[in-house]
Formats: structure tokens, sequence, C-alpha cells
């Protein structure tokens, strides 16, 4: 019995067609198997099969490279619903979402037709590479280097951080830092370059000076690998440069990693919305002195204030991915969406835990699994403190005192 939290207005016939299949796929094939898959860190291959055939991988991109079209706020309204039955699974179309979008906002038409059909299919699938071991949120400090060489091609060299998909991806969205041969003299913004650096799928040299050394172990966030990417005097074409022209890597990553905030929001709403929906069906099912413990008014408090929580992290996310539709700037918008998002997210799963008692504590119990899923949420694409940063400096643009 689906409850009436996360509804959205004004949605398209196609639009309520994808969710309801979507949201079909997430009862049958991936609630009754996530809980085994987590727990032995497995990948999801089946699952990711069965997202392939509903068409998923290519749901933002054009019908004539083979997609279906949709936009930036169907995509957001599918990864809520995957995200509602695991988390993981929404990681897997993430960062191919990600490159899709931005070969098909900044890619040549060579780059558009080469990649996009492969990738609506999910034949090719797409990591988004921008971190480093020593840079998390300070984009501006890349060490990775390209090296332009004198028949005109690139040498890569550097170690990148925390790739979703890392292993399965076959083409790596990467920012580099422009080297020798290049503007590195430009101010830091435009001495940037993005790279489409293809690979095989897998750990080692997957290409050549191109190393995935192993997937990383985590708290949560588990099935999806994430890794490192050492690149080594790795060789590569001006052509697989995104967009031709060396220099517009900062620009490229940032509208990525708004439409990424999106995302990383829509995953947050669905998580919360599952905490809410184990905990007021527990809270139903438990008896403490004499009654079910949602006549408590303590615990019945707590479901009121959880499925507020629900409403304003959901409708803050539908309203960022509307902007982005019309083509408008969001990052203030994507910014307090992620915000709130990810910070409710983790009070309503906090709640939802506390109303479990015990039993929460008990790996037997979903609402273990999303204890350790929704931290992610508060660190990946930005932490609330960068979201602070963001939205802080553009208000004081908007409200300067004249």
């Amino acid at each position: 019995m689906m409850g009436y939290l996360c509804q959205t207005e004004g949605l398209t016939e196609d639009q309520t067609e994808i969710l309801k299949a979507v949201r079909q796929f997430v009862e049958e094939k991936i609630i009754p198997v996530a809980q085994e898959l987590e727990h032995a860190d497995e990948y999801p291959t089946e699952i990711v099969e069965g997202l392939k055939e509903l068409g998923v991988f290519g749901l933002t991109i054009p019908e004539e490279f083979g997609g279906l079209g949709e936009s930036l706020l169907t995509y957001a309204l599918v990864v809520e619903e995957i995200a509602r039955g695991w988390m993981s699974v929404s990681g897997v179309i993430n960062t191919h979402f990600i490159v899709a979008y931005m070969l098909m906002r900044h890619g040549t038409q060579e780059q558009k037709q080469k990649y996009l059909p492969r990738m609506a299919t999910g034949e090719v699938r797409g990591a988004f590479s921008m971190s480093e071991p020593g840079l998390g949120s300070d984009v501006s400090a890349v060490s990775t280097k390209a090296t332009k060489q004198d028949d005109g091609s690139y040498s890569i060299t550097g170690q990148k951080m925390w790739l979703t998909n890392g292993a399965t991806s076959t083409l790596v969205a990467l920012l580099v830092k422009n080297g020798e041969g290049m503007d590195q003299d430009a101010s830091v913004y435009k001495n940037m370059t993005t790279f489409l650096v293809e690979k095989e799928p897998g750990f080692g040299e997957t290409a050549q000076g191109v190393t995935v050394p192993g997937k990383i172990d985590k708290m949560g966030y588990k099935g999806v690998e994430t890794t490192e990417l050492v690149l080594e005097d790795h060789r590569i074409a001006a052509e697989q440069i995104l967009g031709g022209e060396p220099g517009q890597g900062f620009f490229q990553m940032m509208d990525g990693v708004e439409v990424g905030r999106v995302n990383v929001a829509a995953r947050a709403c669905g998580l919360a919305w599952r905490g809410f929906e184990l905990g007021v069906a527990y809270a139903q099912q438990r008896k403490t002195f004499g009654k079910p413990i949602a006549e408590h008014q303590a615990v019945l408090f707590r479901i009121a204030e959880m499925a507020t929580k629900v409403e304003v992290a959901h409708n803050m996310m539908v309203r960022a991915a509307r902007l982005k539709d019309t083509g408008q700037r969001m990052d203030v918008e994507a910014g307090m969406a992620k915000m709130v998002a990810s910070e409710y997210a983790n009070e309503v799963v906090e709640d939802s835990f506390r109303i479990h008692g015990g039993y929460g504590y008990s790996k037997e119990y979903e609402i273990e699994r999303l204890m350790r899923e929704v931290k992610f949420m508060l660190i990946g694409e930005g932490t609330s403190d960068i979201q602070k940063m963001i939205i802080g400096r553009s208000l004081l643009k908007d409200y300067e005192l004249r």
C-alpha cells in the first residue's frame, strides 16, 4: 500500500507511466533482494540488466540517439523511486547520467554520435571523475595533468579518487589541469580540461596507462563499486577533449555537478521516504503498555515530523529539477535542495531507527542499512557546508546593500 507522500503535480502521461513501471520494478525486483546483496557487497547485475530493458540508461538521452528524451525532472523522480528500493542502484545510473548530460550539453556532434547511442542502451557506461586523494571540495586544486605532445595528442598523469562505477564504466569524464603545451597560466577556472577517457571494465590496467586498483571498502553504499583511478602517461587524442576545446573543463564539470546535486537530493528523498514507510509500519505493529506505539504521543509526533520533512525535501528537489529543465542556472536551488534533502533524510531515517528500538540495530531489519546509506548523502556532491557557501555567497550578491 502506497501512501500519498512524494506526489508530484503536473506530470505528463508519459512521466506517470515511466514512474509506474519503475515503482513496480522496485517493488518486485529490488526491495526483495536489496538486503542480501547489500550485506554481501554484491554488484546488482540482474537489477542493472532490468534497468537497461526499462530504458533507464537512456532516459534523458534524446530520441535521435536512441534514448527516451525525458527531462531532468523525470530522471530525478525515477532516482527517488529507485533509491527508495536500494540507494546503491541509483548510484549505478547517476554518474552514467552525468556523463551523458555533459555530452549532450557540451560534446561535439562527433562525440555525441560516437557515445550517446551506446550509452542509451547501457552498452557504454559512464563514470565522472573530478576528485583526487588530497582534494574534495576544492576543485581548483586538481593536480592530474594533461601535457600536449608534438603530434597533437596528450599525455595524462595523476591520481583520481571516489569514482562511482570505477570498474564497471567504460567511459570516464576526467577533469585535468592543463600542462605544458596548453594554457596553464590562464585563470584557475580556465586551466582545466575535461577528457573523455575510454577503458575496459574491470580492475587492474584497464587501458594503456590507466589502472583501477580495486574497490574501496565503505560503510554503506555497497554493491556499487567506488574506486581510485591511476593514470601514468596515458596517451589520448585531442578529439577526446569534451567539446573539442581545452580550458572549458571547470565549467563543464560544474554544470555536471549541478545535475548531480539534484540527483543526490532525489536519492536522499528516496531514503527519507523509505525510512518513513518503515517507521510508520513498525509503529503500528509494535505494542507497548497495551497499545500500538503509534498511539503514544511521542511516537505520533515523530511520525508527523518525519512525513513533513519528506514532503519538504521532495518539493525542493522537484523545484530544482524543474528550474534546470527550463535551462536556467540553478546552483542556489540545487544547493538548497541537496542540503535540505540530505539533512532531513538523515533526521527522518534516524527517527525511524529510534521508533524501531533495539530491532533497528539488528541487521535483519532494513532500517539498519538505511542508517549507513543515508550518511553518504551528507558528503556526496558537496557537503552541506559547501552548499551553504554557495547559497550564502549568492544571497549576498542578490541582497547587496546599495
